[in-house]
């Protein structure tokens, strides 16, 4: 068994224990969050995230077996074409090395919160427009994120292969976040469609049997031999569409700081893992964050453009921590702005 797929064991392994501990014990009764136990949740999942960028600068080397200067050169020019080495001893580019991918392990997680900020939003305008009880909230996003999971990991690694392959498909991400950064950019503000006249809605009621009552805190269940849906499970449905939707977006994204299918999965998953948490503790505070919007679109603009130049980059002498210190910068001017001049309150009221 190789050391790419003992390592991708041992992390999902560690992710499924973290689960099951939120889901058996931790949320093993339906109830309404609170903000203080959404707030001891966010920051254990963001110090989770932001710790394992400890982990990747002492032992990032172990994820592919790197132990010789020949297999380190063989896959830095595979997964991380950026890095230049300045040393020559093994010791000293090993070490340049784990910096460069803890780096990018970061600056993709960073960008991935950021993002996920902004979906939020669109899972608050499902929830609410199902008029779902706020007692459920917590069930449904749980398996929301953990079938996110697994459409990442597939989107992820064979988003890896296709690169490897045909590299010019960077080219069609890039320029796809750039006019995705432009049109959310210089878009108008409008009222948000009612997730109830979703072709998807429209088309689940026309193909399953649905039961019209949120009188059980179950997706499904049996009466007289037949199989009927609840409207959570149509919910479900709809959070996992709208990721999918999201994921188009995110994961290109992160290719724009990494090409290593460890680094783009791990930043990925620890920044949806906070999410569910997250989304307790602003969901009531996102329409504040006026500058938010901005902010996403310079990011996707930022990447997008990072994408259709990668191949000058190295000449001109761009380096991984750029990346990072424009994100951290985009992050913070987004949320000071937003402190410092607020939306009025009339508007405010009126968005929601």
């Amino acid at each position: 068994m190789s050391f790419e797929v003992i390592s991708m064991l041992v992390f999902l392994v560690f992710i499924v224990a973290v689960l099951m501990v939120d889901l058996l014990f931790v949320g093993r009764k339906v109830h309404v969050i609170s903000t203080k136990e959404a707030l001891i949740w966010s920051v254990i999942w963001i110090s989770l995230g932001i710790g394992f960028y400890l982990v990747l600068f002492h032992l990032g080397h172990i994820l592919h077996g790197i132990d010789s200067a020949e297999k380190l050169k063989e896959i830095a020019n595979l997964y991380n074409p950026y890095l230049e080495f300045t040393s020559t001893g093994y010791e000293e580019m090993l070490l340049e090395y784990k910096r460069s991918q803890a780096i990018n392990y970061i600056s993709g997680y960073f960008i991935e919160k950021t993002l996920s900020v902004d979906n939020i939003f669109v899972m608050l305008i499902i929830l609410q427009g199902f008029s779902v009880p706020l007692k459920d909230y917590k069930m449904i996003l749980f398996w929301g994120i953990l079938g996110a999971i697994v459409l990442r990991f597939i989107f992820i690694f064979a988003g890896v292969v296709i690169i490897q392959k045909f590299e010019w498909v960077l080219l069609l991400f890039g320029a796809f976040l750039l006019f995705q950064g432009i049109r959310i950019l210089f878009e108008k503000d409008k009222e948000p469609a009612d997730p109830k006249d979703s072709w998807l809605v429209k088309y689940l009621k026309n193909h399953i049997n649905l039961h019209t009552e949120y009188d059980r805190d179950k997706f499904w269940f049996r009466k007289n031999g037949k199989l009927f849906f609840t409207p959570l499970f149509l919910v479900l449905i709809m959070i996992e569409f709208s990721d999918l939707v999201f994921a188009f977006d995110s994961i290109p994204a992160i290719f724009a700081v990494s090409r290593d299918p460890f680094i783009v999965f791990f930043s990925n998953i620890f920044a949806i893992l906070g999410l569910r948490s997250l989304f307790f503790l602003v969901a009531n505070l996102v329409n504040k964050f006026r500058f938010l919007k901005p902010g996403v679109a310079l990011l996707l603009v930022f990447v997008g453009a990072k994408l259709l130049l990668h191949g000058k980059l190295k000449d001109w002498g761009f380096q991984p921590e750029y990346s990072l210190y424009f994100i951290a910068f985009v992050m913070v001017s987004s949320i000071v702005l937003s402190v410092i001049f607020p939306l009025k309150e009339e508007k405010i009221i009126h968005e929601k």
